[in-house]
């Protein structure tokens, strides 16, 4: 098994972002047709993908970032380091409010790269997307660690 790390290689970022391109064209986006892909990097360099998913009742779609990310979790991998979100608008899009509080559950330092189809790309840590954000410790529950198989 590869080392536990902390923060992604400029090399990584450039790959994942190359992933989320890829699980773009997957995305399910009929009715804004705003298409997203999302990739997460974790500590033990395992990728996970995922693409929005629209659906005619709004309020249950579901981001391309919480779809990558609820992969990595569901396999046993919640120590993401990074996540690459790619959208087809122009300019680099962030992850909107929901996925920031959704990632920051697991890792409020994590890396955020996103890119757009102009070719922009820009990186910010998590904290600085959603600075004071809500987590495990506001609830009395620790560092947020969990026992296996609870």
């Amino acid at each position: 098994m590869s080392k536990k790390r902390s923060a992604p290689t400029h090399r990584e970022l450039g790959d994942l972002v190359s992933q989320a391109w890829e699980a773009r064209k997957s995305a399910y986006a009929p009715y804004s047709n705003f298409l997203v892909g999302a990739a997460v990097l974790t500590s033990h360099e395992r990728v996970f993908s995922g693409a929005n998913i629209e659906n005619a009742s709004y309020s249950i779609s579901i981001c391309a970032e919480r779809v990558a990310a609820a992969k990595a979790l569901s396999e046993g991998a919640p120590d993401i380091i990074a996540v690459a979100v790619v959208s087809s608008g122009d300019e680099p899009a962030p992850p909107c409010g929901a996925c920031r509080q959704f990632l920051f559950e697991f890792n409020p330092h994590m890396t955020v790269v996103s890119a757009g189809t102009g070719g922009e790309r820009r990186t910010w840590p998590l904290s600085d997307l959603l600075p004071d954000g809500f987590g495990p410790e506001n609830l009395g529950k620790g560092d947020g660690s969990r026992e296996k198989g609870s």
